[in-house]
């Protein structure tokens, strides 16, 4: 138990008053999506350096001790699928407040939504009609988690080309611009495109994206 002395400021007081949730909230954190992505497009250093990325931003907030992994799926020879790698569940965002309990509840009816799909720091990411747009959400994968067939590039070359290629992503905020599945879809709603060939960053921000990833602690 802390001890407030009388007369204390009030900051000190909301300190000690809150430490101890806070704590608590960043022992339970299971998920998050990235307050900001690596910078360099669809170059993410490969699924290495996405999962160290999370894990960059997991311990900024004190749950680092936990092993972090990006939702991302590769394609060809060993293809990954991103559903494989994340853990069993269940996840808690940064409000404790549960998105899914299971793989199959995370690809199913599961709750994520602008208002759960919190960053790190506890932060709403903006959605569609906010200003910047950073709904899109890199993923690689298929509606069920899985990859895509090698042959039209979905993953920006297996997340090493900030130029060529193109990423599918998924909206946080589960809208677009049509009132379709797809437009909904939390990891499969379009791929990445634009003038510098669809993996630049310039390129995902003009679609309404800036290089965010979901993160998820495996243990």
């Amino acid at each position: 138990m802390r001890i407030v002395r009388i007369g204390a400021p009030l900051a000190v007081l909301a300190a000690a008053f809150c430490v101890a949730p806070l704590q608590a909230q960043q022992a339970n954190l299971g998920f998050f999506v990235t307050s900001e992505g690596p910078g360099k497009g669809g170059d993410l250093g490969g699924l290495a350096g996405a999962d160290a990325h999370c894990q960059k931003l997991a311990a900024s907030v004190g749950a680092g001790g936990k092993t972090w992994r990006a939702y991302l799926s590769t394609q060809g020879d060993g293809a990954i699928n991103a559903r494989d790698r994340i853990g069993k569940g269940p996840w808690l965002n940064a409000k404790g407040v549960a998105i899914a309990k299971d793989v199959a509840d995370l690809h199913g009816t599961n709750n994520l939504t602008k208002q759960t799909a919190l960053s790190e720091k506890g932060d709403v990411i903006n959605g569609r009609g906010d200003t910047p747009n950073r709904h899109d959400v890199l993923t690689g994968s298929q509606p069920d988690g899985t990859s895509f067939p090698a042959g039209q590039d979905m993953t920006c070359g297996n997340w090493t080309s900030s130029t060529q290629g193109a990423a599918m992503v998924g909206h946080h905020d589960r809208i677009g611009l049509r009132d379709d599945e797809p437009s909904k879809s939390w990891n499969a709603s379009h791929p990445s495109r634009g003038p510098g060939g669809g993996c630049t960053q310039a390129d995902l921000r003009g679609t309404g994206g800036d290089g965010l990833l979901y993160c998820f602690a495996q243990n």
